[in-house]
């Protein structure tokens, strides 16, 4: 079939009547589950103009696909709150974290998040609010990297990267469970349909007078989905990646990002010491079934080879 762009774009009538079928069917299925959003919008069209700019780009957005489907089963848990199905878990949360790593502090027993909701500096503030911008930018950015150095190990990446995501969302759904600026704010109480909150983030934007977190904040699809910390298994699954690339002195920046987000994930009231230790052990059990289906399960296998071929 003939081409419908030149410059050794290829584009079949096929692929565009595919294309644009997936865009409208993504728009109506967003405006009825979750609500007509720009940046559904803003979606539809980047991932149109990558499509049909050049094969690279097409490539590139075919690639970025798994990442895509991420971001639109998150969105669309707004949808499917997961109170609806099991308890939220909130005073026996906070006890247990108590219990475990409790700190005395004039003469009270505290959760490490109240410790430090006590002892904020401007310094940690700033640190941490770097750190925890880069809890989708590092991710991204060295997929991008493995993009145009090994395909192969991109793949591996994304679909590692997505899978911890999706065991995550499981958890999720059998554990709700509230963060400790939840308590903070609303005591033991469950209240659905409660706002996600940037929390201790917010002296942040208060610093640099803007509204960075608040915004991204402000996209949250659960409130209560803190078990475990997914910020916390991003950079676990980069730092793995990276190691088993070898990148050198790059790894170490890894490892600082991995540390402060860990830390930054506490300091900040938004997860729990617990959380961000099931959030690490979710990466692994992550990291691990993907190299068990890799190397074990022959569909899957194909299924990977055959889409390492769509985007070499």
């Amino acid at each position: 079939m003939a081409p419908l762009l030149g410059g050794g774009a290829k584009t079949t009538v096929k692929q565009v009547i595919t294309v644009s079928s997936l865009a409208v069917l993504y728009l109506l299925l967003s405006w009825w589950l979750v609500g007509f959003k720009s940046d559904q919008v803003f979606l539809v069209v980047v991932v149109n103009l990558l499509f049909y700019i050049s094969v690279v780009t097409r490539k590139f957005v075919t690639g970025f696909a798994i990442f895509i489907v991420y971001w639109i089963v998150f969105d669309y848990m707004k949808a499917i709150p997961n109170y609806n199905y099991n308890p939220v878990h909130i005073a026996d949360l906070y006890n247990f974290e108590k219990n475990l790593f409790g700190i005395n502090f004039n003469g009270k027993l505290l959760t490490p998040n109240e410790y430090w909701r006590a002892n904020t500096t401007t310094f940690l503030d700033i640190l941490g609010g770097i750190f925890y911008l880069c809890w989708i930018p590092v991710p991204l950015a060295f997929a991008a990297y493995l993009f145009f150095h090994n395909r192969k190990q991109f793949l591996y990446f994304s679909l590692t990267f997505v899978l911890v995501n999706f065991l995550g969302f499981i958890v999720y759904y059998l554990y709700p469970a509230a963060p400790p600026w939840y308590v903070q704010f609303h005591g033991f109480t469950f209240l659905p349909g409660t706002h996600s909150n940037p929390a201790g983030l917010v002296r942040f934007d208060q610093y640099f007078h803007i509204g960075i977190f608040k915004s991204i904040y402000s996209k949250g699809s659960n409130v209560f989905a803190a078990m475990p910390s997914l910020h916390s298994s991003y950079p676990v699954i980069v730092l793995y990646y990276g190691l088993k690339n070898r990148l050198g002195y790059i790894n170490i920046l890894f490892a600082i990002v991995t540390l402060g987000i860990w830390f930054t994930a506490v300091y900040a009231g938004h997860h729990y010491i617990v959380d961000v230790i099931a959030g690490v052990i979710c990466a692994g059990c992550g990291i691990t079934l993907f190299n068990i289906l890799i190397n074990k399960v022959k569909p899957f296998n194909s299924f990977v080879e055959d889409y390492n071929t769509a985007v070499q």
